[in-house]
């Protein structure tokens, strides 16, 4: 090849690289900086009244053991289930378990952010001294615990504003290599980058169950959605207000993994979601903490810029081969270079947090199916690419009978 055409490649190079190592490189730290546990305001106590808002479309197979975990309901307290497009008997069943149920009727607007504007604007029509003082939004298919709930909105009322519990996915022993392997980028994801995010910029995303809401923020929120990840855009929102959502890893929310035959769809939608608000929201973010000096806003876009950690991976090696392919043909060598210490970096610490964190949720012999996982998330990323957008979709639960995902 000609000497004219090797600065070019060299800069081809560096032109692929740069990115990735700047998203590499924030991972990495955000990782490095969740390895151990945080521990916010642990003499705060719960406030006088609180409601648990439970937006819930079809959940009669779970809403019974949902609400048993929350029985009894300690003075103070109260529960609204909103049966929100309801094909089954969920209304039935949640009255039935103690709960007081609104129903919601609207198939031209479907989705959990206008469920919980219902349920928002429920319990807005009573008198002010019966408004609730925080509300924490569960799913139906969720268990956590009043002493999880009462630590949760302690947090929220003292420092008025969002509190976020520590969300994950919990299988049992039989649960496929796959869904343990999702399991535990979810844990990354909601635990782990959470503390780093909380530690660089002040404020967490919100994960879509266990958050706990001021009545104040939540009365005046845009809830009503029907976004894929309404969750991920009231927390930008928020940013936008200048009011960062904190993490209480001591309150606890646990549910069941999809199953199988469900897990993509489940993928597809969350992480549809996410790629929509990144594509939307990051720059605007990181432009807004730029020039506000906000730390929160600008930690924040960095987070909306890394992709789900299957996708940043695959995008790390499939640039690590075109760099050391343009590195062959005579480009400088130092790209591919940065880039394999970049990448090893992010695999290393990704290993340490599973020393720490994810021994419980996934196991050695499962974890070797990672690359498996990586290549089955491809035609996802394909399919996302062709299908921007989209409206929310239900998972489909594993005790229900077969069928395709709704």
């Amino acid at each position: 090849m000609s000497g004219a055409a090797l600065p070019f490649l060299t800069a081809l190079a560096w032109l692929v690289t740069a990115p990735l190592l700047v998203l590499l490189g924030w991972y990495a730290l955000e990782v490095a900086l969740g390895l151990w546990r945080t521990v916010v305001m642990p003499d705060a106590r719960a406030p006088k009244r609180i409601a648990v808002l439970i937006p819930a479309h079809d959940e009669a197979a779970g809403i019974e053991a949902t609400l048993a975990g929350l029985t009894p309901v300690p003075p103070g307290a109260e529960i609204l289930v909103v049966a929100d497009n309801c094909t089954d008997d969920t209304a039935a069943r949640a009255r039935r378990a103690g709960a007081e149920v609104t129903e919601r009727d609207d198939p031209a607007r479907r989705g959990k952010g206008y469920a919980l504007a219902w349920g928002r604007d429920h319990l807005a029509c009573r008198p002010p001294d019966r408004q609730p003082c925080v509300v924490v939004v569960l799913d139906g298919d969720c268990r956590t615990t009043w002493s999880a709930i009462a630590r949760l909105t302690a947090v929220a009322r003292a420092l008025n504003r969002p509190a976020q519990a520590r969300n994950l996915l919990v299988g049992g022993p039989h649960t496929p290599p796959l869904s343990q392997i999702s399991n535990f980028a979810m844990l990354v994801k909601n635990l782990v980058r959470a503390r780093g995010l909380l530690r660089l910029g002040g404020g967490i995303t919100l994960f879509g169950t266990g958050m706990a809401f001021p009545w104040r923020l939540f009365a005046a929120a845009p809830l009503a959605s029907g976004h894929l990840a309404e969750d991920l855009q009231l927390a930008v929102t928020f940013a936008g207000q200048g009011v960062g959502v904190t993490l209480v890893e001591d309150a606890g929310i646990e549910s069941a993994p999809a199953p199988a035959a469900a897990l993509a769809a489940q993928r597809r939608r969350w992480e549809g979601g996410f790629l929509s608000i990144a594509r939307r929201q990051a720059m605007p973010l990181l432009l807004q903490g730029v020039r506000a000096g906000s730390r929160h806003a600008f930690a924040l876009g960095m987070h909306l810029l890394v992709p789900p950690l299957a996708m940043l991976l695959l995008l790390a090696g499939a640039m690590l081969l075109l760099t050391t392919g343009l590195s062959v043909l005579g480009a400088s060598a130092a790209p591919a270079f940065m880039l394999a210490v970049a990448l090893s970096l992010a695999l290393a610490l990704t290993a340490l947090a599973w020393l720490r964190e994810g021994r419980g949720v996934l196991s050695l012999r499962a974890a070797a199916a990672a690359p498996a996982y990586v290549l089955w998330k491809v035609p996802l990323y394909l399919g996302l690419a062709r299908r921007r957008g989209g409206q929310w979709v239900r998972t489909r639960r594993e005790p229900e009978p077969g069928g395709p995902s709704t």
